[in-house]
C-alpha cells in the first residue's frame, strides 16, 4: 500500500500536468495569432500594391475591378492560396478535427481584422467601418461594408479560441448538430449578403460583374446570418448535464 505521501505526489503531478496543458494551449494560440498578424501584413501590402497600380485604393468607384488590366487568374489563385495557408495553420496547431477547425477559424479572424488595421496604417483606408470593400473574388466578387467581415472575424476568434483551448487541454466541450447546422446556414446567408449584387449581375448575363457597384447592403440577412453562426458558441456555454465533463475528459 502507498502512504499519504505518494497520494500527495500524484495529486501534485496531476495538477502540474493540467497547468502545463493550459499553458501550452495558450502558447499555441499566441503563436497562431502571431502568424496570422504577420500574414495580414503580407496580405495588406500585396493589396496596396495592386490597388495602387490600378488606382483603386478605395475600391468603391467606377469599374472597381478593371478586368482588362487585372491579372484575374493570379489573384484568384492568390486568394485560394491564402485560404490554404490559414487552413494549414489550423491543421498544424490542433490535435483533433475540432481543434484544427478552431485554430483555422481563429487564425482567419485575426488575419482579417489586422488586414484592415494595416491598410488603415499604410494608406489611410478604410476611412470608416462603413466604407464598401471588395472582400473576395471567389467564386464571385463579394461586397460589404468593412464592419461586416470584422464582426464575423470577432465571432470566429471567440469560437475558434474556445474550441482550440479545449482541444489542447483535452477537456470536454458541449456542442450539438443543430448548432453546427445553424452555423452552416449562417455562412450561406452571409455569402448571399456579400454576393447579392454579383449574383444579380450574373443573372443578367454577367457582363457587368466587374463593374457592378452595390448600392445597398442587406443588413437584415447579415444580422440573421451572424446570429445563426453564433449558435455553436452559445451552445458551448449552456449548462452541461451531470457527468458530462467527467465522461468527456475520459474520452479525450
Amino acid at each position: 500500500m502507498r502512504g499519504p505521501g505518494a497520494q500527495t505526489e500524484r495529486d501534485e503531478s496531476m495538477a502540474g500536468s493540467t497547468a502545463g496543458r493550459k499553458l501550452r494551449g495558450w502558447g499555441r494560440l499566441i503563436v497562431v495569432a502571431f502568424y496570422a498578424v504577420a500574414m495580414a501584413w503580407v496580405e495588406s501590402a500585396c493589396v496596396v500594391y495592386l490597388r495602387t497600380l490600378l488606382h483603386r485604393v478605395d475600391p468603391y468607384q467606377a469599374t472597381p475591378i478593371p478586368i482588362a488590366d487585372f491579372p484575374v487568374a493570379a489573384e484568384l489563385l492568390r486568394e485560394a492560396a491564402t485560404l490554404v495557408m490559414l487552413a494549414s495553420t489550423g491543421w498544424l496547431a490542433g490535435r483533433s478535427w475540432r481543434g484544427r477547425f478552431g485554430a483555422g477559424i481563429f487564425a482567419f479572424g485575426i488575419w482579417d481584422i489586422f488586414y484592415y488595421v494595416f491598410l488603415r496604417i499604410i494608406v489611410g483606408w478604410p476611412r470608416t467601418l462603413f466604407d464598401w470593400d471588395v472582400l473576395f473574388l471567389l467564386p464571385l466578387p463579394w461586397w460589404g461594408p468593412v464592419l461586416t467581415p470584422m464582426l464575423i472575424s470577432v465571432l470566429l476568434i471567440l469560437l475558434g479560441g474556445v474550441m482550440t483551448l479545449h482541444d489542447l487541454k483535452k477537456t470536454a466541450l458541449r456542442s450539438d448538430r443543430a448548432g453546427w447546422a445553424a452555423f452552416g446556414g449562417g455562412i450561406i446567408l452571409a455569402l448571399y449578403a456579400f454576393m447579392e449584387s454579383s449574383i444579380v449581375a450574373l443573372m443578367k448575363g454577367g457582363e457587368r460583374i466587374g463593374s457592378q457597384l452595390p448600392t445597398r447592403f442587406n443588413w437584415l440577412i447579415f444580422i440573421l446570418s451572424l446570429a445563426l453562426m453564433s449558435a455553436p458558441l452559445l451552445g458551448m456555454f449552456k449548462t452541461q448535464p451531470a457527468g458530462y465533463a467527467e465522461s468527456g475528459s475520459r474520452n479525450a
